[in-house]
């Protein structure tokens, strides 16, 4: 069982040495939006407009100047500590860059879709009784009911053809795949221009890891397994690619993104730009969006891990209170480093102290 348990910040490992001016800066980037759907109530209980109130707050003068007094004066620190003795785990994410073109040709074949019009969310308002909670999209008939959407096999085999979705093409299904893992990529086209595309909802079926799977079929090692294996897999095995990458039934959906500043990051599921080393994905359905997070994890990229990192993101197999993933950055550097990140991991709240959280409070069982 997860438990909130108070906590000093003087006793949270590494918070003294972590330079927080980093994450105050993400956390202010979520000044002058509404606190609205967006930053949804988590099931631990935090609530959006508590938060809200101090992203407006970090605009004075006195919160610039003292970003860690603004954390410590403002926030209760608790460790979500797990009563069997268990601990959290990390992995890593981040932006591809990939080669694009607006129009198809025999190199440019695989395409990027926009969200389809027939796409809906499910909601405890329209879920059938039959469906399975976790099941957060479906296809809307005409006659008002939902079935389930056509997955990954299906839209490649050409069910979303002639509608006009397509964003763009890039040359390899392998980089379309990692993308739609990622939920983010940046299309560099031939004259020199940018799209940044962002995810948009997806066919609502379960996410399959394929290197999951992999190892399960002796085909790479437990202990080798990351995503440059499985792409050199992919790699090897082009007869055998397709398919493997069907097995993930979850298909996503895209939207252009428009970023002022080409160095921030994708824009994610909290509508603010993403910071390299400080934006963590989580499960949206237990925590919510700009809620800080200290992440001390054992080894990240070969370097323990303690920093302060904002919930900005979420993603399918983020699952779980202690279960987040370290957005790296953009581009191809950036996906080295993400893609070896996999660690034990302790997490500490910090929670607005109008929110008033019970101590002790359960956060999962």
């Amino acid at each position: 069982m997860w438990t909130l348990r108070p906590i000093s910040f003087s006793g949270v490992p590494g918070w003294g040495e972590d330079d927080v001016s980093q994450a105050f800066a993400a956390f202010a980037r979520h000044a002058g939006r509404p606190a609205d759907e967006t930053y949804r109530r988590g099931s631990i209980g935090v609530a959006p407009e508590s938060l809200h109130a101090l992203c407006e707050a970090a605009g004075e003068k006195s919160a610039r100047e003292n970003p860690r007094g603004f954390f410590e004066d403002n926030f209760d620190c608790y460790a979500l500590a797990d009563d069997d003795g268990g601990r959290g785990f990390v992995t890593a994410f981040y932006e591809p860059e990939i080669d694009a073109s607006s129009d198809r040709t025999e190199r440019f074949a695989t395409p990027f879709y926009r969200r389809p019009s027939d796409l809906v969310a499910v909601t405890p308002e329209n879920r059938p009784s039959d469906w399975d909670p976790d099941i957060r999209f479906a296809r809307l008939m005409p006659d008002g009911t939902l079935e389930a959407y056509p997955d990954r096999k299906r839209i490649e085999e050409g069910f979303l053809d002639h509608q006009g979705l397509e964003i763009a093409w890039v040359e390899d299904p392998a980089d379309a795949f990692f993308a739609h893992i990622q939920g983010a990529a940046r299309l560099k086209f031939a004259d020199g221009s940018v799209m940044r595309i962002t995810y948009d909802g997806k066919t609502g079926h379960a996410f399959t890891s394929i290197g999951k799977r992999l190892v399960e079929r002796g085909e790479i090692a437990p202990d080798a397994v990351s995503m440059a294996a499985i792409r050199s897999w992919l790699a090897a095995h082009p007869d055998r690619a397709r398919a493997l990458m069907q097995e993930n039934r979850s298909f996503i959906f895209f939207r252009e993104a428009r970023v002022a500043d080409a160095d921030a990051g994708p824009v994610a599921a909290a509508k603010v730009p993403l910071t390299a080393g400080r934006s963590l994905a989580v499960d949206r359905l237990i925590h919510t969006f700009s809620t800080p997070v200290f992440v001390s994890a054992d080894a990240v990229n070969g370097e323990a891990w303690a920093k302060l990192m904002i919930a900005q993101d979420t993603g399918s197999a983020i699952v779980g209170p202690a279960r987040g993933d370290l957005f790296m950055g953009s581009g191809e550097e950036a996906g080295h480093r993400a893609s070896a990140v996999r660690s034990p991991a302790d997490f500490f709240l910090l929670v607005p102290k109008s929110a008033a959280i019970e101590p002790g409070r359960v956060v999962a069982p």
